[in-house]
């Protein structure tokens, strides 16, 4: 019993530790949300083009990879917002 007990506490602690770690920030939160979403419509968009005979399928693949790019671009520039708004602090890593 203690040893499942253990398991069991062990188990919680370092899944609030994982989880925390992996918590974004609201302008980082924002900004991915709004980079994914464009990328949906890019990708939305390319696709219909391309079934149009409008685009080739590579020309597709290059809007569709531009525009993730940028989403990645508009995540990382939110996380960096976050980072200098949040307080600087010491335990982290810890």
């Amino acid at each position: 019993m203690k040893s499942t007990f253990k398991t069991a506490l062990f188990a919680s602690v370092a899944g609030l530790g994982l989880s925390l770690a992996a918590c974004d920030g609201s302008a980082e939160n924002a900004a991915e949300d709004t980079g994914e979403q464009m990328a949906e419509d890019v990708n939305e968009q390319a696709d219909a083009m391309e079934d149009a005979g409008q685009i080739t399928d590579e020309q597709a693949d290059a809007m569709t990879d531009t525009a993730e790019d940028q989403a990645d671009a508009m995540e990382e520039a939110g996380e960096a917002a976050d980072d200098t708004a949040a307080p600087a602090d010491d335990t982290a890593g810890m």
